[in-house]
């Protein structure tokens, strides 16, 4: 009985260790690339300060911050007579039209009680945008966010130089409030800034965010805005992709909201962003790979691998499988202890991966302290993705300003 149960193991182990080695060194691979690419970026040209832009502000329910915001963006380094502030209220049910109107910007109130959510109130925009035909592009912010002042410049000066698509920065406006806020800061720093700079210098696209993008009327006419899923900024980037574009980035400016302190109002949305990306896994994986493989794109490889390489919690947690199944199959017979060295490798790319997003993130100490709360995070967010999500509205997540 014994020695068929070491001929079982013997077979079992290479075969579980094979399993867990793939994804893990196919996601290590491509996030060493990334930290390696991850210096900084030379800045582009002045622009000559021409384009006009709309600026679109995609509200829900935001009349405690919404004139905060078009303040914010009234102050923007640019003429002001080429830029216009247009705010979507989109099915709101307290004050956010009025408000936005008194603060200067021109307003879009829209109700639709079937069609509702982020998608359609940027769809409504742009037609807008279109049918006024007064910009040479849309720039999108969320109603929660702060912009840098040389937000339109950073979007203008690739613009000039042949870009239709650009993202900048996505940061954290209070990292300071919280173990959880900071930890989220060398996140965001990591997969907004390492990865993002990583690809800009692959000439490969960095994506859509969801705040902080522009998009010239010309691309949107040819790429029409059809994204109306839990990830709607995801699913469009991949739309301007397949069709043979790209998103450049401006890491130089930046568009930046206050995160969650705590687990209980951050569940909500995080749980669209998982399942929404999940989502996508399924639809647009296969279709990217394709595209990659048929046209030689670059773009579609590149967007199928930042889709198929999971969020750094998840990879973390696929690499901690890996190690405790080759520690335990070393100690079942020390002839497996090569994939002990691999799996250690792979934690160590990981560590170099986070650490250069902590280097960036400007949190110091008070950042690499947050790091140790790092494994309750992970399981938080694992516990999210299995419950069960309840629905796909547009609900408006609750933060304090900072």
């Amino acid at each position: 009985m014994k020695a068929h149960l070491n001929i079982l193991l013997n077979l079992l182990i290479p075969l579980v260790l094979l399993a867990l080695s793939v994804p893990a060194a196919l996601d290590c691979v491509y996030l060493l690339l990334q930290t390696l690419m991850s210096g900084r970026l030379p800045p582009p040209p002045p622009s000559t300060r021409q384009l006009r832009f709309d600026i679109v502000v995609p509200a829900h329910n935001e009349a405690a911050g919404i004139s905060h915001t078009i303040a914010n963006l009234r102050q923007l380094d640019w003429p002001m007579d080429r830029y216009r502030i247009l705010v979507v209220a989109d099915n709101c049910t307290d004050t956010t039209a009025a408000l936005a109107c008194a603060a200067g910007a021109t307003v879009v109130e829209r109700f639709d009680p079937t069609l509702r959510g982020k998608g359609y109130a940027l769809l409504a925009a742009f037609q807008r945008s279109r049918e006024d035909a007064w910009a040479d592009a849309i720039a999108v912010v969320d109603a929660d966010a702060e912009v840098s002042s040389n937000l339109l410049e950073a979007f203008a000066a690739r613009i000039e130089h042949g870009a239709h698509a650009v993202q900048v920065h996505y940061g954290i406006l209070n990292p300071w409030r919280s173990w959880r806020t900071r930890l989220l800061t060398v996140a965001m720093a990591a997969y907004h800034v390492v990865r993002s700079r990583a690809r800009e210098r692959q000439h490969v696209s960095c994506g859509v965010r969801g705040n902080g993008w522009c998009i010239t009327h010309r691309l949107l006419q040819e790429v029409k805005y059809e994204a109306f899923s839990l990830a709607e900024d995801i699913e469009y980037g991949i739309a301007l992709g397949l069709a043979g574009h790209r998103v450049h980035y401006a890491g130089e400016a930046e568009a930046s909201q206050d995160m969650s302190a705590t687990p209980q109002a951050a569940r909500k949305q995080r749980q669209r962003w998982e399942h929404g990306r999940f989502q996508l896994i399924r639809t647009r994986a296969l279709p990217l790979l394709r595209a990659a493989w048929q046209r030689r794109s670059p773009v579609c490889l590149d967007l199928a691998l930042d889709l198929l390489v999971l969020p750094f919690a998840y990879v973390a947690l696929g690499v901690s499988g890996l190690v405790i199944a080759a520690l335990l199959a070393a100690w079942w017979d020390p002839g497996f202890m090569p994939w002990v060295w691999f799996s250690l490798a792979c934690v160590l790319v990981l560590a170099a991966y986070i650490l250069r997003g902590w280097q960036l993130s400007g949190t110091g100490a008070r950042g690499l302290v947050a790091l140790l709360g790092a494994p309750t995070f992970m399981v938080w967010k694992l516990v999210v993705m299995l419950s069960r999500h309840q629905s796909g509205e547009w609900v408006r997540t609750e933060r304090k300003r900072s």
